[in-house]
């Protein structure tokens, strides 16, 4: 069997690093907001190459205290593609915001930047670009529209850990960026945790307090806040693992080496990246009309998939009072009925991509 998906490689590989980090943790008998996030904080504020970072619960939390802090609400619209995954538009309906949905460029599966001005308003606030499967937007188009009509650029990177943009990593090209360590991530924890990362001071310093109650001072509350915030525990796994994640996202560039090249006398339509991205490969998506029948095919062969994502956002129930139907995103309709993720994790091996490339050329379209 070969799993969509595995992590239990990384942490076999790093198992003694982790438990030293762990057992750390545990001896210092301090958990929440204590020297590992500060840390950690530092240590991704660095590798990114920002000033701020602050450590929250996970990615959806990341994206909507961001919203928060810049005052995003009720009768505030914030641009979004109409291709990800739901937490995108979570974060803005938590606001009160409406998110307004833009489609993709039909190549990137990332949001058009060509598309974004005429869905702006009076009431457009943000635009929430999405560096989606691990590749970067194209930014420098989004960040003239937003420069045009005065609005922030918010960076959903929650699969872009490493990924860079004309030689900038993402994370770093807009106002602010929020990004999951959900397990399954480049770089993900050993649970739920996120972070928000930044250069603007006063957002830094707002979403800090935001994510902690909204306490400046323990047991003064300037603002109605949440419980945010990334524990110890997870930033001390995540300091371990940050510390090889350009190598495991260099093992993960090999790998989609080898199904661009085993793959490129079939019927798919193949990831395709623009000369000025650099993308780490969170997902190998192709896409195929009898996508349904191939994922049913490979699973006969022992070859688990995913489909990311098989429902586009204003097609889904929880959505519906946007009062939107089929056929009205009909480029993320598309691409939701067609994509496939392939197996691609750190540790798997040679032959067993060449086997997946050898059972997709040997299904008949």
């Amino acid at each position: 069997m070969i799993k969509a998906t595995d992590f239990s490689f990384v942490t076999k590989r790093i198992n003694r690093e982790l438990k030293e980090a762990t057992n750390r943790v545990i001896d210092s008998n301090w958990y929440i907001l204590g020297k590992e996030v500060e840390n950690f904080e530092s240590e991704f504020a660095n590798y990114l190459g920002v000033k701020y970072c602050i450590g929250v619960g996970n990615g959806l939390e990341a994206l909507h205290i961001i919203l928060r802090a810049y005052g995003i609400g009720e009768g505030d619209e914030v641009i979004i593609p109409s291709n990800t995954y739901i937490a995108t538009a979570l974060a803005v309906s938590y606001t009160g915001a409406t998110p307004v949905m833009v489609e993709p460029d039909e190549q990137t599966y990332n949001i058009n930047p060509d598309l974004i001005e005429e869905k702006i308003t009076k009431k457009t606030k943000v635009i929430m670009p999405v560096h989606l499967y691990g590749q970067a937007c194209d930014v420098d188009p989004i960040n003239e529209v937003a420069k045009k009509y005065n609005l922030k650029v918010i960076e959903d990177a929650a699969q872009a850990h490493g990924s860079t943009y004309k030689g900038r990593k993402c994370g770093t090209l807009g106002d602010a960026a929020g990004f999951s360590f959900y397990p399954t991530k480049n770089l993900g924890a050993l649970g739920d945790a996120g972070a928000v990362a930044t250069n603007d001071k006063e957002l830094a310093e707002k979403v800090r307090v935001l994510s902690n109650y909204g306490s400046e001072k323990h047991y003064y509350n300037k603002y109605m806040g949440f419980n945010s915030r990334l524990d110890e525990m997870q930033a001390a796994i995540l300091r371990v693992k940050l510390r090889h994640l350009d190598e495991f996202n260099k093992e993960r560039k090999t790998i989609a080496q080898i199904y661009l090249k085993g793959l490129q006398d079939t019927n798919l339509i193949l990831p395709y990246v623009p000369e000025w991205a650099e993308p780490v490969w969170h997902q190998f998506v192709i896409r195929n009309k009898k996508r349904d029948e191939l994922q049913e095919y490979l699973k006969s062969k022992g070859i688990g998939t995913l489909i990311h994502y098989p429902l586009p956002i204003h097609l889904q129930e929880a959505y519906k009072h946007l009062g939107y139907k089929k056929g009205d995103f009909p480029i993320a309709e598309k691409t939701a009925n067609e994509v496939l993720s392939l197996p691609i994790w750190v540790g798997l091996e040679k032959e067993k991509i060449v086997l997946v490339c050898r059972m997709i050329k040997s299904f008949k379209y």
